[in-house]
């Protein structure tokens, strides 16, 4: 709830017909000398309505019966809570003799009162002040009319450029507009009588400011910079140059054309621009980076459509020609000698280098060296030094004199990109050079052959047994005389070496189940001495092999069998390793129970147990041979309790042992084996 003092601020005398159609301007009040900043304006009366610049008009048709109609205009400023209110009295006018009836005045026309919009011509040069435009009202041949405008360029910035006659409606302007800033304006015209009565509906009127070409297009880049790779094909597009015009859009103003005013080098023009666009293409099909490494256009953009009289501005584009490997690398020479010691490795020996035309540290210039021949052992290897592009050649593997006294390569280089053939270039050849490797001869110690001897040797077997002989060799006289053999202390003491002839026996049993054994492996350098004190190295790797050192084992051998004679499953387990362990063989050794009782496979560990249809009940120890892969045989006893029962837990021990035959029968059996009897007789 708003608590505002209202108070009377003015009271304002219209003059107007007795007669008043809906929507007639009646008059127009200047609100801001009231109140500065009106935040709601409203009126008293219903049938007028006011506008936000003071404007009066009748909301419907009206007829003033009496001398004076009074209404009220309320304006409120809701922030500082402030209200005033201005008093309208609508006074009826008198006929006078001077003037024709009131219909008469009411009648006009919007021909004088609605010109066409002004145009001013942008950076006029006068003289100022300079007529651009009347406005009248044709109720000026019944009324006394002054005429006033408001708006931007009069009373709103830029203030003065604009004025209108009282009198006469014309319109002045006092100096030259710039169209780029001030495109255009619009002004509001008033026509008022002395009294204040405004016959005519406030004029919205335009004033265009045409354009001059006063500004010349510019570049938006002080430099423009593309890439193009050399050998590119004619029309390929390297790039686009984009100028602006600060004139009036789509006119001839700024319709722009671009050129090309010049190119360095000065030689065969290069690329193309195109006019309108500004797109700029590859002109010459040979661009070679390593003739020209890049071009600089001086370009030229025109408004007035290219005209010579137009406005121009000129800009600079540079244009890099990338690389690409159209230049094959090649050796600088074709013949190399070099010397290495034998057994000498990872060792540089040479340094070979290329000539690449393409540009350094590109991958077109990026040499890649392979050995196409000679280094079937892999002796050798080739890398490049990043920094050099050399071909750098190390010996890998040692060399040995008595088996060559020089090698000879070859080598061929590649760049890291793949050639492409150019217009101007030529199908080449892969590049290549010879080597040729000295091998010096230098004493050596005795060598190993093989470096790294495997000897298997099956666990558990007896201390001594011989398991391979290990012998080095002189690399210059190719035997083995004169040569000593030990194994250095500190090492896994497994075997012993012969001192002369190399001859390798156990010294302990070797278990895989035992200790540091259980890796089942052990190595054993060697050591060679030559009658000069030279020594040369060898391995032994000594590797226990798994041994059929366990005998097979049944895993249960205590049963009872009820009635239904289900057969029982007997399986047996084996220490061993393949191939020592399963399948495993069963087999009943006792032949008269063997009668009694049969075996059959189930699968590699497990054999069936049951008893054929006329076995008696009562306990029978089977003897059962289980033999595994490696030929290796456990014997077992398995107890079998053949019991009249249905369940095992029934059988408490009601059977008798007969002597004969490891069996005891129970009470059922016996009583059985009578009745038998008694039927023979």
């Amino acid at each position: 709830v708003l608590s505002l003092c209202c108070e009377a601020c003015k009271k304002v005398i219209f003059h107007v017909p007795s007669e008043l159609e809906a929507d007639t301007l009646v008059g127009r009040v200047d609100l801001k000398e009231c109140l500065q900043s009106a935040e709601l304006i409203s009126s008293s009366d219903g049938n007028f309505k006011v506008l936000e610049d003071g404007s009066v008009y009748t909301t419907s048709a009206l007829s003033l019966s009496a001398e004076k109609k009074t209404f009220t205009i309320l304006l409120k400023d809701i922030q500082e809570q402030v209200q005033k209110k201005i008093h309208v009295d609508l006074v009826k006018e008198e006929k006078k003799n001077t003037r024709h009836a009131r219909d008469t005045v009411l009648k006009r026309t919007k021909r004088r009162w609605g010109p066409i919009p002004s145009v001013m011509i942008e950076n006029s040069l006068g003289p100022f002040p300079l007529q651009i435009q009347q406005v009248q009202s044709d109720t000026a041949q019944n009324y006394t009319i002054y005429y006033s405008a408001s708006g931007p360029g009069i009373d709103q910035d830029p203030k003065g450029l604009f004025y209108i006659e009282r009198e006469t409606g014309n319109i002045f302007a006092t100096r030259a507009v710039d169209r780029e800033q001030y495109p255009s304006f619009q002004i509001i015209c008033f026509a008022t009588t002395p009294d204040g009565y405004s016959p005519e509906v406030p004029l919205v009127h335009t004033i265009r400011i045409e354009d001059d070409n006063d500004n010349a297009p510019y570049f938006t880049q002080d430099l423009f910079e593309f890439c193009v790779p050399e050998n590119s094909r004619p029309g390929v597009v390297v790039g686009k140059v984009i100028a602006e015009d600060r004139d009036e859009p789509y006119t001839l103003h700024t319709t722009l054309k671009y050129r090309i005013v010049s190119q360095t080098p000065p030689i065969t023009p290069a690329f193309s621009l195109h006019g309108d666009t500004g797109v700029i293409s590859v002109l010459l099909p040979q661009l070679d980076r390593e003739l020209v490494p890049s071009y600089t256009l001086l370009v030229e953009v025109r408004d007035m459509a290219g005209q010579p009289f137009g406005l121009c501005t000129t800009g600079t584009v540079v244009i890099k020609i990338e690389d690409t490997n159209d230049n094959a690398p090649s050796f600088k020479q074709l013949q190399y000698e070099t010397r290495v010691e034998e057994n000498r490795v990872s060792v540089e020996i040479l340094r070979v280098s290329v000539v690449d035309l393409d540009e350094p540290g590109s991958p077109g210039s990026g040499a890649v060296y392979e050995i196409i021949r000679g280094n079937d052992d892999q002796a050798f290897e080739i890398t490049t030094d990043k920094n050099t592009n050399e071909g750098i050649l190390c010996v890998v593997k040692g060399l040995d004199y008595e088996t060559a006294k020089q090698r000879v390569l070859v080598i061929g280089v590649n760049n890291e990109a793949p050639y492409l053939l150019a217009p101007h270039s030529q199908q080449l050849s892969q590049s290549t050079c010879s080597v040729t490797v000295h091998v010096l001869d230098v004493d050596e110690g005795p060598v190993f052959k093989p470096c790294l001897l495997r000897l298997d040797v099956k666990e558990c077997e007896d201390i001594g047994t011989a398991i391979g002989r290990y012998v080095a060799e002189d690399p210059e006289t190719g035997n083995s005389e004169g040569i000593r053999y030990r194994i250095p202390p500190g090492q896994c003491n497994w075997v012993n070496i012969d001192d002369k002839s190399g001859e390798i026996r156990t010294v302990r049993v070797l278990d895989r189940d035992i200790g540091e054994m259980r890796r089942g492996q052990c190595n054993v350098t060697v050591l060679a001495i030559d009658r000069n004190g030279k020594t040369g190295t060898g391995t032994i790797q000594v590797c226990i092999v798994p041994g059929n050192k366990n005998f097979p084992r049944i895993t249960q051998t205590d049963y009872i069998m009820c009635r239904d004679r289900k057969p029982i499953c007997l399986t047996a387990q084996d220490g061993d390793e393949a191939p020592y362990s399963a399948p495993f063989v069963y087999r009943i050794t006792d032949r008269r129970l063997a009668a009694m009782w049969k075996l059959t496979p189930h699968d590699d560990n497990s054999w069936y147990l049951s008893p054929k249809s006329d076995t008696p009940y009562g306990i029978y120890e089977i003897p059962v041979s289980v033999t595994d892969n490696g030929g290796k045989i456990g014997e077992n006893i398995v107890r079998v309790n053949l019991c009249d029962c249905v369940t095992p837990t029934e059988c408490d021990g009601r059977t008798r042992q007969l002597s004969g035959g490891n069996v005891t029968l129970g009470l059922w059996a016996i009583l059985a084996m009578i009745l038998g009897s008694l039927l023979l007789l």
